[in-house]
């Protein structure tokens, strides 16, 4: 056997020194989230907000946050699994969802706050941000929080951000991580039509002819969603153009009666005067009779005789 080198021994275990809880469940990004929280000492406790972005599975989280002294405080929050109510029914982790998520959460922080700013109603892919108005409010300011995720050209957490601006927010970015842009050196070339194209649905239209064309017993399962919803992949632009509209008519529209939270479904609406028992958790307290009587229970059961309580 050749020699081996021990790289970590003693010295090295000794001064070893763990990660964060919440670092070592790759949660949160500590090097990153000090920058964002920390305000200047001369603005005292104005809260510094955070477009916080966080992409599962199965759903999109976008929420505003302020950071206090012992916890964050959430402002408002929107959700993908929350995009039925508009229209969208399928593909609620796509691109085109990321930025509707992002539209529903502007059009509600501004709704909140009761600011006039419309944000860009033109989708036409090209980066946009929000100008102040000469008098009045300024525009919401938020900086984008990604988490641990990769910020990779096209990714999907600068799609809720391209939503939010649009929205109304203004969020300090640049177009050099939008889809379609390359970069050629130092120099970055933007590409809004395919940013255009991914907004409205255009890739997933384009891989569901494609697919339909090479292969339609795959087709026929891998979208079979869609085809039972009657979802053709020339009508996905107009479907999500509705939703826009949708989301900017009544961004705070109230869950339907048969919605139950996270993608659940009611067998009934709920009544509206409906009441429910109150429950409790927590064993409630017994007198030394009782506690007397329970032990004289237990001894019973094992096979001691039993002993009065009185003399116990």
């Amino acid at each position: 056997m050749g020699f081996v080198k021990v790289v970590k021994d003693k010295s090295y275990f000794r001064r070893y020194q763990v990660k964060y809880r919440r670092r070592r469940e790759h949660k949160t990004d500590y090097y990153a989230r000090k920058r964002l929280i920390v305000q200047d000492k001369n603005k005292y406790k104005t809260p510094k907000y955070r477009l916080v972005v966080r992409v599962t599975n199965r759903d999109i989280i976008t929420q505003i946050i302020s950071a206090d002294l012992t916890h964050d405080v959430v402002v408002a929050s929107a959700y993908a699994h929350e995009l039925p109510r508009y229209g969208i029914k399928l593909g609620l982790t796509n691109y085109a969802a990321a930025y509707a998520t992002g539209l529903l959460l502007a059009r509600r922080v501004n709704a909140k706050f009761q600011l006039s700013y419309e944000g860009n109603k033109t989708v036409n892919g090209e980066d946009y941000n929000v100008e102040a108005a000469d008098e009045g409010k300024r525009p919401f300011k938020a900086l984008l929080d990604v988490g641990l995720a990769r910020t990779t050209t096209g990714a999907r957490v600068f799609g809720v951000l391209k939503g939010a601006t649009d929205g109304g927010i203004d969020v300090p970015h640049n177009d050099h991580r939008f889809p379609g842009s390359k970069r050629d050196g130092k120099e970055w070339t933007p590409a809004p039509d395919v940013h255009r194209k991914y907004i409205f649905g255009g890739h997933v239209s384009d891989y569901m002819k494609q697919l339909a064309e090479e292969d339609e017993e795959s087709y026929g399962r891998q979208f079979k969603r869609y085809v039972d919803a009657g979802i053709k992949p020339e009508s996905l632009e107009g479907l999500y153009k509705k939703a826009h509209e949708a989301i900017r008519k009544e961004p705070t529209k109230a869950r339907d009666a048969l919605e139950l939270g996270y993608f659940g479904k009611r067998k009934t609406a709920k009544k509206a005067d409906e009441k429910f028992p109150k429950k409790h958790f927590n064993q409630q307290k017994r007198h030394l009779k009782q506690r007397k009587a329970r032990v004289a229970q237990i001894l019973t059961h094992r096979g001691v005789k039993p002993i009065a309580v009185k003399d116990f």
